[in-house]
């Protein structure tokens, strides 16, 4: 078989966890913090995606 492309934007923001499943890391922790309020700062964790997503993500990433 031959190797699969990967989708470039979700190989730089999709990762699997040590039990295999599909996380990412939420956006808005870059820059500008002092401003946020909490609440912003700490939605902006890591998500481990539902599994109605991870099939679509799996097939963007598939050796992510």
């Amino acid at each position: 078989m031959p190797k699969l492309k990967s989708h470039s934007g979700a190989k730089k923001r999709v990762f699997r966890t040590g039990k295999g499943s599909i996380a990412l890391k939420r956006r808005g922790r870059g820059h500008l913090l002092q401003q946020k309020s909490k609440r912003q700062k700490s939605l902006s964790r890591t998500l481990v995606v539902s599994p109605v997503h991870q099939r679509a993500l799996s097939s963007l990433a598939p050796y992510a």
